[in-house]
């Protein structure tokens, strides 16, 4: 599907939420969880990416455009 091809996969979505990360200064820790939320229509969709995930503590959150890498929301608990 074409639309498919111009989505960023998995780990391209992480590598993009991890440089913002470090950029801002905040840690970003195994485990990662991503997941792909597709839009209703079936084209494009959104990366929900959390670091340290089902883990207590210090937590980067980051919702990115499957379509074009774009940061649509990004967020840190520094607990």
């Amino acid at each position: 599907m074409e639309a498919d091809k111009a989505m960023i996969d998995k780990s391209a979505a992480i590598a993009l939420a991890r440089a913002v990360a470090e950029k801002e200064g905040w840690s970003f820790v195994e485990p990662v969880a991503a997941t792909l939320r597709r839009a209703w229509s079936g084209e494009g969709g959104r990366w929900e990416i959390h670091s340290n995930a089902c883990v207590r503590g210090t937590r980067a959150r980051f919702i990115i455009d499957a379509s074009d890498g774009r940061i649509i929301e990004k967020g840190y608990i520094s607990r």
